[in-house]
């Protein structure tokens, strides 16, 4: 549902004059304090949105893959609260704020699609934070799949949903052998 409701943004983005972006992996795409001078949608690879704390640490806040919109409240903001960093090669499609604005504005559709986008972020954001609240990793597993319609991604992408669960590939693979084993 929430990919639906960012396409019906993304569909709206995609009649404003866009640009492209290739950022390498490390690659510091804005920092906080920064103007806010783009809308950026990852078309491929992943950027994190981090938050760096005294010291020196980071806080992710966002992992922004293909499709997803990076710092979305941004375009309602004139700086960035937070940075982003390529943890990937990347290539991101950008938008002139200015322009994803006038057509919010203007636009009652675009203000709903973006509405509508943003209200999908809030949910998955607060299903995050539950899952995290959970101690064990069968819990973890358990609301995820509830939430993903009971479909395990293949093989190649379970350490990135031990990630989303936050805890090691490692666990991960063991919660899974156990249920494999049926104890």
């Amino acid at each position: 549902m929430i990919a639906i409701m960012s396409s019906q943004f993304l569909d709206r983005l995609a009649a404003l004059p866009s640009t492209t972006r290739q950022h390498r992996k490390g690659t510091q795409l804005f920092a906080a304090g920064d103007a806010v001078g783009h809308v950026r949608v990852v078309e491929a690879g992943e950027v994190h949105l981090l938050r760096r704390q005294p010291d020196g640490a980071a806080f992710v806040l966002q992992r922004a893959g293909p499709g997803s919109i990076l710092a979305e409240a941004s375009v309602l903001s004139d700086t960035f609260h937070c940075a982003a960093e390529a943890v990937e090669d990347s290539t991101l499609r950008l938008w002139p704020r200015a322009a994803v604005r006038a057509l919010i504005t203007a636009d009652p559709g675009a203000a709903e699609a973006y509405a509508h986008h943003l209200a999908g972020e809030v949910r998955s954001a607060r299903l995050r934070a539950e899952i995290a609240s959970l101690r064990r990793v069968g819990d973890r597993l358990d609301a995820w799949l509830a939430w993903n319609g009971g479909t395990l991604p293949g093989r190649g992408r379970r350490h990135q949903l031990a990630r989303e669960l936050g805890v090691t590939p490692e666990a991960l693979y063991r919660e899974l052998a156990r249920r494999r084993r049926g104890s």
